[in-house]
């Protein structure tokens, strides 16, 4: 099937375009699962680039496990639904250049759901030092004077929940996300207006700290709910989930 217009540039970085037009044909099914790539030869030369780019590119598409290489065989495309992870997500997130609605309609409900499970675990399983410092970023987020510096205090009061979770998975997923979070702040104002929601961080925090997993919960889950809806609200009515 045919890929992309030729990419003819000297830029130092064009492994990386490379990379991000190969994806874009995997995920866009240009490229059906099970079907083989070209020969690299081949490919290099449809997309104007040296092997080493190619290789390159491909070699990364291989440890998202979005290819498959067989001794002997072609390189075959593995279905990304299946096979694809975290890192996969971020790319469909802003695969047109700003948000896509749907997809970012399935973060935020995950997200929703992932805080209120690890808001219950960091009820049961906090130590005190970890209650502490929840307080004590709570009492920060009332004190951020920007929606950017209530980011910040945000992912720093997520991430200690996590710890305090004590679930390596949590800690990982958080991880993960920690880059596109701070690269698309104006796209995902989760923190827009903090005022407005310091008082749920204070509740979630003297939630854990009384080991009330139940209103833990109900507290992380109310939070990321209203979260949620400042994130929505604004989008444009056209490009809601």
């Amino acid at each position: 099937m045919g890929l992309v217009p030729a990419l003819r540039s000297s830029a130092p970085l064009v492994s990386d375009r490379v990379f991000a037009t190969l994806l874009e044909a995997v995920l866009a099914g240009r490229y059906e699962p099970g079907e083989k790539l070209p020969g690299q030869r081949k490919l290099a030369a449809d997309l104007g680039v040296t092997m080493s780019s190619l290789r390159e590119a491909l070699k990364r598409l291989e440890q998202m496990g979005l290819v498959e290489v067989r001794h002997g065989d072609a390189m075959r495309v593995r279905d990304w639904r299946t096979f694809g992870g975290l890192d996969v997500l971020a790319h469909l997130l802003f695969r047109t250049g700003s948000l896509d609605p749907a997809v970012l309609g399935d973060v935020l409900e995950a997200r929703s759901h992932m805080l209120r499970d690890l808001a219950g675990l960091a009820a049961e399983r906090r130590d005190d030092a970890q209650s502490r410092r929840l307080a004590e970023l709570a009492e920060a987020f009332a004190q951020a004077p920007d929606a950017t510096a209530a980011a910040g205090v945000d992912f720093a009061f997520m991430s200690e929940l996590a710890q305090a979770a004590g679930n390596l998975v949590f800690i990982l997923i958080l991880n993960a996300v920690r880059g596109v979070y701070f690269e698309h702040l104006e796209q995902l104002p989760v923190t827009a207006r903090p005022e407005g929601l310091a008082p749920a961080y204070a509740r979630l925090a003297e939630a854990v700290a009384a080991r009330d997993a139940g209103a833990a919960r109900a507290v992380a889950h109310a939070l990321a709910e209203d979260q949620r809806a400042r994130v929505t609200g604004a989008l444009g009515p056209e490009r809601r989930p």
